[in-house]
């Protein structure tokens, strides 16, 4: 009786690390990929930043707003 419960656990145990690996896969085929952004150089540092976390002063874009007040002083 023992060799059965055994045998059963063994075969459970290769079961599950046979697919195990399909399921992980299968997963991360399912999460939708990430978006891909646009992105700006800073005009005063020339930084690259996505352009949503810039700032837009006088038609270019800057990486914080202290490096558009230093370019306004130019």
């Amino acid at each position: 009786m023992s060799r059965l419960i055994l045998i059963i656990v063994i075969i459970a145990l290769v079961y599950w690390l046979l697919t195990s690996p399909r399921r992980q896969q299968r997963k991360q085929e399912q999460q939708p990929p990430k978006s891909a952004q646009d992105m700006v150089s800073c005009a005063q540092c020339g930084l690259n930043l996505p352009k949503n976390e810039s700032v837009f002063v006088d038609g270019k874009y800057f990486c914080s707003t202290a490096h558009s007040l230093a370019q306004k002083g130019k």
